[in-house]
């Protein structure tokens, strides 16, 4: 049978480890058991996140993290600036918009990083806004974002830092506390090697203070009620167990790496990757990109959701493709979670093939040959 390799930013693939976990019998969530795989999992996500801030763990999409971060911490009528270079950004105006909340956004070109003046310049003109929201990594673009200088902006004013780090985690460099962050979204399916399913928010005393006076309607995704049970190594409602189990396994591993050394890998992956993508004549799309996934523009002629389609059907590699005014446009290659070296190496020699049968021109084996180099060199 023939091996396939998803090299998609979320979900990505699950180490073999992981998977076994998952194999084992359900147990239920109200007992000291789980509770105690429950704590060692949200303890170990501390050090990934770099935060000493309490962790909630949510069963949904990183979107409904997202959502959390909107509707405890704001009142109707209450304004939040968003930056919006890509679809995620955007999804976090769409959220506040659903609640009553002007979202005053900071429109940047898609493929760009905002520059952090224009962030500083848009809180003295709305010196009342609540919130910046941002994201770490634009998955839909590739990039990554400066978040350390925004948050040495942000930490001054009133306003609330709230970012989105569901690709970036663990593969780009993020520092919770050292960076100002109030409240960083995760989910389970991207650096965390886990399939999707959880969702996750570090909330800090600043956050906490602000959720006291939140009006916004909320039931599911009321953090009081995720404190409260912390608080007793629980949660308010069903646990998506075995997700669960296999997070604490996944937080074992990368703790036992050091997250640092983690970010690291990634890096190489993603250096490696691009060498290739350039030696074999094509550009990349982002101009501040990201270590957990590489965006690259389709060559001439040439639609990219086709070399998609050739890949995944005749190859068994899947790439993804691009979003909203991207689509057909970039095709997108992750480097994070359980994505190692054989896939990268398999994912550009398959690129490779798909290309030439699409009548592209390059000089054969170059991207293979420039990555394997590349990546004995790191």
């Amino acid at each position: 049978m023939s091996k396939n390799y998803l090299m998609t930013p979320g979900p990505t693939p699950v180490p073999e480890e992981i998977r076994l976990e998952m194999a084992k019998p359900i147990i239920h969530h109200r007992t000291k058991e789980y509770q105690a795989i429950f704590k060692e999992a949200t303890e170990g996500l501390k050090s990934i996140f770099k935060t000493s801030n309490d962790i909630l763990t949510f069963t949904s999409s990183g979107t409904g993290a997202m959502e959390a971060s909107i509707v405890n911490v704001l009142s109707p009528g209450d304004k939040i600036i968003v930056v919006r270079g890509g679809k995620f950004g955007e999804r976090f105006g769409e959220i506040a918009k659903a609640y009553g909340v002007e979202a005053i956004p900071i429109d940047i070109e898609w493929g760009q990083a905002p520059r952090p003046e224009v962030i500083k310049e848009t809180l003295k003109v709305h010196p009342d806004a609540r919130g910046v929201y941002t994201t770490l990594c634009e998955t839909s673009t590739a990039t990554v974002y400066d978040i350390k200088s925004i948050g040495n902006i942000v930490k001054d004013t009133d306003a609330l830092f709230v970012v989105d780090v569901i690709s970036g985690l663990g593969a780009d460099d993020f520092e919770n506390d050292g960076w100002g962050v109030d409240m960083a979204v995760g989910g389970s399916q991207k650096g965390l090697m886990i399939p999707p399913g959880l969702a996750f928010l570090s909330v800090s005393q600043k956050a906490w203070k602000v959720v006291e006076s939140s009006r916004l309607p909320k039931f599911y995704f009321n953090l009081k009620k995720y404190k409260k049970a912390y608080l007793d190594t629980d949660t308010p409602f069903t646990s998506a167990i075995t997700l669960v189990i296999a997070l604490k396994k996944a937080v074992e591993l990368i703790n036992k790496k050091g997250i640092d050394n983690v970010i690291a890998e990634h890096k190489r992956l993603a250096l490696a990757t691009r060498e290739a993508i350039k030696a074999m004549g094509l550009g990349l799309f982002s101009r501040s990109p990201s270590y957990a996934l590489t965006g690259v523009n389709a060559p001439p002629g040439i639609n990219a959701d086709e070399i998609i389609k050739l890949l995944k059907t005749e190859f068994g590699v899947t790439f993804a493709g691009g979003q909203g005014e991207l689509k057909g446009k970039i095709f997108r290659i992750a480097h994070m979670g359980g994505i190692d070296e054989e896939h990268t190496l398999e994912s550009i020699k398959a690129l490779e093939a798909g290309l030439v049968k699409l009548g592209y021109k390059f000089k054969a084996g170059i991207g293979l040959e420039t990555a394997k180099k590349a990546l004995a060199r790191r």
